[in-house]
């Protein structure tokens, strides 16, 4: 299901920048029983992004009444929220008047099993290196060529996420994630200032960490402090949090911190939904 501009139509201009250049903003938003999950935290960020990139973004009560109205219905969803600069020229220059493209759509909630949140899944470091890009780090832009590069480094079902590093060797999150690490008491996690996405749920667990009095600490992450870990967990809106069982040969148990983070968590999104 599609809603491209408020209307039901499947097809979109060539000329449309996004299409050209990638040049737009995209949310993907879990949807349970026809409310779309942390509506609001979504379009923040998307707002966000859109500002980052001087796109005019519609207004919020518009996206809002679309998303209830495409996720209407559907007890289980992911509802995709793509913005872009709309059509313009050939080149990079951006055209005088901008119209943006918004692009609604719904799809089936991936199938994974229970136990990758109660037992851990198993990762790997990606071969791909993110570039180092301060001004669009953070946001969720349609660049993603290096995600999607290091997602296909493996296609075997025994891996589910690859945590992806920067030029310089550092780790800064999953293809599809954010990474966390916990060392005694504190709570770690890659700072997002060089590149890089700044979750959705990343926010919210560094949020609920802190509400527990626990120490969190942004910083640059080697791939030796990864080794290193007592407790691993990856998160995004879609997943929640996963914990890391094993990455390459290295073993982690699935740790208390871990455990007392997917409750909180899931209490909060109990609390949030009954909210909407």
């Amino acid at each position: 299901m599609y809603l491209l501009n408020g209307e039901s139509k499947h097809t979109i201009e060539l000329s449309d920048r996004g299409f050209q250049y990638g040049d737009g903003v995209f949310e993907t938003i879990e949807v349970l029983n026809g409310t779309p999950v942390f509506l609001n935290q979504h379009l923040h960020r998307l707002f966000k992004g859109c500002d980052r990139l001087l796109i005019p973004c519609p207004d919020k009560e518009l996206l809002q009444k679309e998303a209830f109205q495409l996720a209407k219905g559907s007890s289980s969803a992911v509802l995709k929220l793509i913005i872009t600069r709309g059509s313009g020229g050939r080149g990079y220059r951006q055209p005088d008047t901008i119209q943006p493209t918004r692009l609604f759509s719904l799809h089936p909630f991936p199938d994974y099993p229970e136990t990758f949140s109660l037992h851990g899944i198993n990762a790997r470091f990606c071969d791909i290196r993110l570039g180092l890009n301060p001004y669009l780090a953070g946001i969720k832009h349609m660049n993603r060529l290096e995600q999607v590069m290091a997602r296909s480094e493996w296609n075997h079902s025994d891996v589910q996420e690859g945590l992806m590093m920067d030029i310089n060797g550092n780790v800064v999150e999953g293809t599809m994630s954010n990474v966390f690490v916990v060392k005694g008491k504190v709570l770690y996690t890659p700072a997002i200032e060089q590149c890089g996405v700044e979750g959705i749920l990343r926010d919210i667990v560094i949020w609920l960490a802190k509400k527990q009095q626990v120490k969190v600490i942004e910083k640059t992450m080697t791939k030796e402090e990864i080794f290193f870990a007592d407790e691993l967990f990856v998160t995004n809106s879609i997943i929640g949090i996963w914990p890391i069982k094993k990455i390459n040969i290295q073993k982690y148990d699935v740790g208390l911190l871990t455990q007392q983070l997917q409750r909180l968590f899931l209490a909060f999104k109990q609390e949030e939904f009954h909210d909407c």
